[in-house]
């Protein structure tokens, strides 16, 4: 780097220092961590064995039988398997929250990394996929937040795992409103009907790897799922960063 620019890089960091994501500390000049230091890094909450044969989240040998978890049992879902490789608190919760509402698509690539060393480490069957399909935005929600964090997402895991991306596979037909507050059951009817299949894609016969940052009940990658299911797909699995 030519001694101007690192005067100039100096300058920058003096005026606006780079702050850590997640503690809002001070990054080191030259510090190899772009957004987020190696403290919160460590502190990232990763989901571990055994997991839910069903929705992926961690399945407590004490409380559950089998290998299914008893939301599951309670609730079916239409997707075929998910998965996650973080729990949705903490380090991992700040980012979400900073990629999705503060205005950081940049954060969707150092998020997807996570996503996919979760599939390399425990060889998640996803090369049997024939499409990566993010789980959609409604256009007045898009419009709002100025991208689909799910479609970055799954942009940067279609392209690592060479898997054809298909981010208009799907749409929202009607807006819904937001999931954070709603009750379970209240969550599954705020999603019914709201996506459609678009008929200039066909995925009739094949394997789905549906794309989302957060899986909280799963309603809302089931109805997807539930979608794909209905035109044809063979197997959807879910991935998500955080369960």
């Amino acid at each position: 780097m030519p001694m101007l620019q690192r005067l100039i890089d100096g300058l920058i960091d003096i005026v606006y220092p780079k702050k850590c994501l997640a503690c809002k500390d001070r990054l080191e000049i030259n510090s190899a961590e772009e957004f987020i230091c190696s403290k919160c890094r460590e502190k990232i909450q990763k989901n571990t064995p055994p997991f839910c044969r069903h929705c992926g989240r961690y399945l407590n040998p004490k409380k559950d039988a089998g290998n299914i978890c008893a939301k599951c049992i309670r609730q079916p879902l239409s997707f075929d398997r998910a998965f996650s490789p973080c729990a949705y608190s903490g380090v991992i919760k700040e980012l979400i929250h900073e990629f999705k509402y503060k205005n950081k698509p940049y954060l969707g690539k150092p998020l997807s990394e996570i996503m996919i060393s979760f599939i390399r480490e425990y060889n998640l069957p996803f090369s049997y996929a024939d499409l990566v399909v993010p789980v959609p935005l409604h256009n007045a929600r898009l419009r709002e937040r100025e991208f689909n964090q799910a479609e970055i997402l799954s942009s940067h895991i279609a392209k690592e795992l060479n898997i054809n991306f298909s981010p208009a596979a799907l749409f929202r037909k009607r807006s819904t409103r937001t999931q954070v507050d709603l009750k379970d059951e209240e969550r599954f009817a705020n999603v019914a009907g709201s996506f459609s299949i678009n008929p200039k894609i066909s995925v009739k016969g094949k394997n789905i790897l549906l794309v989302d940052d957060v899986f909280t009940t799963g309603a809302t990658t089931s109805e997807a799922a539930g979608v794909l299911k209905n035109a044809g797909a063979h197997i959807v699995f879910t991935l998500t960063l955080a369960n």
